[in-house]
């Protein structure tokens, strides 16, 4: 039997999704709850892998198993096992031909960027920061060059291992709320890095170091080096991965997040 999950977890406990030799991912917790409760060794593949410190608030997994255990086990039984930071939100039997990762059409992300002149306290973790003021409207004027589909190298770490670093990116939108910005961007998929590391360039912009039309051509250089430093993943979170309707996941009411009228941040 396949079975499908959504879960959410805080990322900061947690050395990123990735299953590591030192047993600190994501994958590694859920895996071990979930082979307790099976009473068998069991394997999950995600819809996207996040970095150390990087949250989801609606990841997706699959697994197989040949146990037999009420739906209830594999949500309020699994996080019985499972660490504070995390937690299963819903589980659906799907048809084998159902992938976490191959089925999704589409990864939102969403970077939550407290600007203010002094850092954090309640918010460490949970959010990133800048201390200078930030002009949106060049943020958002230079978020225009990125959208399509193009080569995203630039952007894109040194461990990347993604075989084409051409990706479509749908939409960036930046808002701000309070004295939070809010960047929502979704793609077809992510290169490793490529939401910091697009981040940060719309920061540069956006406190002056670049005119907006420079991360165009930050974009057409293919060179990582001409852009900005990789931001901090404490403001990342994978919001939402769309499926096909008729794999009738039970996905979330944060799917609707890029709605502009929404007010919550998370």
């Amino acid at each position: 039997m396949k079975i499908a999950l959504g879960i959410e977890y805080h990322g900061g406990p947690f050395c990123g999704w990735q299953t590591q030799p030192a047993g600190c991912g994501v994958q590694d917790a859920l895996e071990r709850a979930l082979s307790e409760i099976a009473s068998e060794n069991v394997s999950t593949i995600c819809a996207g892998r996040t970095d150390a410190g990087v949250h989801a608030l609606a990841q997706v997994v699959h697994f197989e198993t040949t146990a037999v255990r009420p739906d209830t086990a594999w949500t309020r039984g699994v996080n019985s096992l499972l660490p504070v930071g995390a937690a299963v939100t819903w589980m659906r039997p799907v048809p084998e031909e159902f992938s976490a990762r191959y089925s999704a059409l589409e990864r939102c992300y969403r970077y939550v960027l407290l600007n203010h002149p002094v850092r954090p306290a309640l918010n460490q973790g949970r959010t990133g920061w800048f201390h200078a003021p930030l002009d949106l409207a060049r943020m958002q004027e230079a978020a225009k060059f990125l959208i399509g589909e193009h080569d995203f190298s630039a952007f894109r770490s040194s461990d990347c291992q993604a075989k084409s670093p051409v990706r479509e990116l749908r939409r960036l939108t930046i808002r701000v709320s309070g004295e939070f910005v809010v960047f929502d961007l979704a793609a077809n998929a992510f290169l490793h890095h490529m939401v910091r590391n697009i981040v940060g360039c719309l920061v540069y912009a956006g406190k002056g170091s670049y005119a907006p039309p420079r991360v165009g051509e930050v974009l057409a250089s293919r060179n990582r080096a001409l852009a900005a430093p990789t931001f901090d993943p404490a403001g990342l979170y994978l919001a939402h991965v769309s499926y096909d309707a008729k794999w009738r996941l039970p996905l979330p009411a944060r799917r609707a997040w890029f709605e502009e009228d929404r007010r919550d941040i998370l």
